[in-house]
């Protein structure tokens, strides 16, 4: 029997030859990742109890993104202590008001194929989108890993989920994923890996694929996996990386499910409150007035959707009922959007570009919501408090569903305002 590419990973982080689902194997880690808000101050007495001594600096990476800026003394004090506690342990991978630590991690070239990679945040998954095995751990859990470099995984199950045919226009991966998790549930993958396929997944740019990984967590999955192809490749050339594995599952690999769509058919999709898996097309709920637009987010906060959203608010003006925040992933991404001219277009289009950061996404600083107000957000989850108030309310989109809500106020849906050639 084959394996899935999954199985693969683990395996080689095993030193074995192969492994099956469900077995459970000791790994070495490649990168151990924590940010700010679950790492140093939370790790740092049980790490020191227990020898504090990092089993390789090289592979340890923190990023502080959650209470950049800080909004409060407490969160400068936590920036604060993640910072000196980097500079004590001499960490050669700290950075700080980068961005989200997912998306921080991938552009600085610490996400390869077939590495595992281990962090204190459930969206660890989204370095899948470029064929490594990452997922979340807590704290404590860390501890270990950093004074070893090793610990215990249960080889998880694969569900196969098949994407194929055109992506509509004013349709995007936002609204494939979300469509995904409507089938599958907010925890049908639990402990469970998915993997994407298709000539639609082939197809996409890797800002799109790593929406995909970004939010199979949201499904309860492990880890969300894409087999690296050249589109990956050749970001990591960029990068310097010349020696990428190109790990695929095999022919008989064994899968615990196979879900097939055609992305011809799909319309754009809406997570309406409170639960992710909420999901329906935007022309069922079209008309909704909102407070807020969110654009940004380590899930659709990259160069291609300021760029969609820039293309839709080109020459408009956002409705004067609500206000548009816009959260570029990182400084790299900030920087070439506002290269672009991006930046110009939607600040002129009446939004607000903040830095890079988690912000309100988390409900920590920077546009969090109030009592009774409500949010479409381009960002990944929607439950009761994420983004602030837990009487408010969160609608989750595509950029181009953000950006056409913005206009209008009330949630739009993106295709009226999509045009054959789009530019900018």
């Amino acid at each position: 029997m084959g394996m899935t590419i999954a199985e693969k990973t683990l395996a080689r982080a095993a030193g074995k030859k192969e492994v099956k689902a469900g077995e459970i194997v000791w790994v070495k880690v490649d990168i151990a990742m924590m940010h700010d808000l679950l790492g140093p101050r939370l790790i740092d007495r049980g790490f020191r109890k227990l020898g504090g001594k990092l089993f390789d600096p090289e592979k340890v990476v923190v990023v502080s993104d959650h209470c950049t800026p800080p909004a409060t003394v407490h969160q400068a004090d936590i920036l604060k202590y993640t910072r000196d506690w980097a500079r004590e342990y001499e960490l050669p991978h700290y950075y700080e008001f980068e961005g989200p630590c997912h998306q921080v991690i991938v552009e600085h070239g610490h996400v390869r194929p077939g590495r595992l990679i281990l962090g204190t945040d459930s969206h660890t998954c989204m370095a899948g989108g470029l064929g490594a095995f990452a997922t979340g751990i807590g704290s404590t859990e860390m501890i270990g890993v950093l004074l070893t470099g090793e610990t215990w995984l249960k080889v998880p199950e694969t569900i196969k989920v098949n994407w194929d045919g055109q992506i509509p226009q004013g349709v995007y991966s936002k609204d494939l994923m979300l469509k995904t998790i409507k089938d599958i549930g907010h925890a049908g993958a639990t402990y469970q890996v998915l993997e994407f396929s298709g000539s639609a997944i082939r197809g996409m740019s890797l800002d799109e694929r790593l929406v995909l990984s970004n939010m199979a967590v949201e499904a309860g999955a492990k880890t969300g996996l894409i087999e690296p192809d050249d589109v990956v490749e050749e970001f990591l050339r960029a990068k310097g990386v010349n020696d990428m594995d190109r790990i695929q599952s095999d022919i008989d690999a064994r899968y615990i499910r196979e879900l097939t769509y055609n992305a011809s058919e799909l319309e754009p999709q809406v997570a309406c409150p409170h639960e992710i898996d909420n999901v329906h097309p935007v022309t069922a709920v079209e008309g909704t007035n909102v407070d807020q637009v969110y654009l940004g987010s380590c899930t659709n906060g990259r160069l291609s959707d300021l760029r969609i959203a820039a293309q839709i608010l080109k020459g408009q003006k956002i409705s004067k009922n609500i206000r548009c925040l816009v959260v570029p992933a990182s400084q790299a991404v900030w920087m070439q959007a506002n290269k672009e001219g991006i930046l110009d277009i939607l600040t002129e289009a009446g939004c607000i570009v903040n830095m890079p950061s988690c912000g309100a996404c988390g409900g920590f600083t920077s546009g969090v919501i109030g009592a009774g107000e409500v949010v479409m957000s381009s960002s990944n989850r929607n439950f009761k408090g994420r983004m602030g108030s837990p009487l408010g309310e969160i609608y989750l989109g595509s950029p181009a569903t953000v950006a056409a809500t913005a206009i209008e106020g009330r949630i739009a849906d993106p295709r009226k305002y999509i045009k054959k050639e789009m530019m900018i």
